[in-house]
């Protein structure tokens, strides 16, 4: 069996159960538990603080973790690192008050920086060619500025809604971070053919996130320049209709290229496009 260590509460929580039943895994989850048994796989989730799953990882005590990057990174382990989630990103951001000028991140020397993140903070400093005091804190980073203990902090910024509400202002983007599978450096073989299955669940579901499935009709006369707009994994699917001149054509376009493709389609004569999402795909 294996043992998933994942954060207890918050969204990293919840997207991260969320990617294990999309998997086919089923477990039973209630707030007040601290650990669950799959039902249908040797798996055992752990619910941690967010801050100790990096090292429980290392030490073996859990086989598996999903942790923010930045933490990972922080705790000083990203050989852990497995296999990126593509969920919960965010930055990890420099920020000063809104009315403070800010010319380059040189106007940081020897100025006090509250963060909870020093290790990462400290070495883009100092690539920087910054010395700056960092104050170490746990939470309410934000809060530094205006009570005096800091001239600027660094923290994690996802829509930035926080520090315009104590008004700061983002500077410098010190790092980008999103959710990563991590896995203890000793696997026995039987550990590490289980995690090779989870891995290729959540990469089949990844590839389905990021893929539509798309169904036109098109001229035969335009088909050459809708093979060139729609490769799809190997190539389309083109089936003839009963028009004559007209085919059907079936493929997959990636999400974030989708709009500019079916621009290009309907440009070269495509008609009744349909677009449906995909489950899981597998390469």
């Amino acid at each position: 069996m294996l043992r998933l260590a994942i954060q207890k509460s918050g969204r990293l929580s919840e997207d991260s159960l969320a990617l294990i039943r999309e998997c086919g895994i089923n477990f039973l989850s209630t707030s007040y538990k601290l650990k669950t048994e799959a039902t249908n796989f040797p798996l055992e989730i752990l619910f941690l603080r967010d801050d100790d799953i990096p090292g429980y990882v290392k030490d073996g005590v859990a086989d598996l973790g999903i942790v923010g990057q930045n933490v990972l990174v922080e705790a000083g382990y990203p050989n852990l690192e497995v296999e990126t989630l593509g969920f919960s990103k965010c930055r990890l951001s420099l920020a000063v008050p809104r009315a403070d000028a800010y010319p380059s991140i040189e106007v940081l020397q020897g100025k006090n920086i509250a963060t909870s993140y020093p290790n990462i903070l400290g070495r883009y400093l100092a690539e920087h060619g910054v010395q700056a005091n960092l104050h170490t804190i746990s939470g309410s980073v934000e809060i530094a500025p205006s009570i005096g203990l800091a001239e600027a902090i660094c923290d994690i910024v996802s829509s930035g809604s926080t520090l315009l509400g104590n008004g700061l202002r983002e500077v410098e983007t010190v790092f980008r971070s999103e959710a990563v599978l991590i896995a203890q450096p000793n696997l026995t073989a039987e550990q590490t053919d289980l995690l090779e299955q989870l891995l290729f669940r959540m990469q089949a579901v990844r590839r389905a996130k990021r893929s539509k499935y798309i169904v036109l009709n098109a001229p035969v006369s335009a088909l050459e320049e809708v093979r060139r707009l729609l490769p799809g994994i190997k190539s389309p699917t083109i089936t003839p209709l009963a028009e004559a001149g007209w085919v059907s054509v079936q493929s997959v376009v990636q999400e974030d290229e989708f709009w500019h493709i079916t621009s290009q389609l309907k440009a070269v004569g495509a008609e009744g496009i349909l677009v449906l999402p995909i489950e899981k795909m597998i390469a």
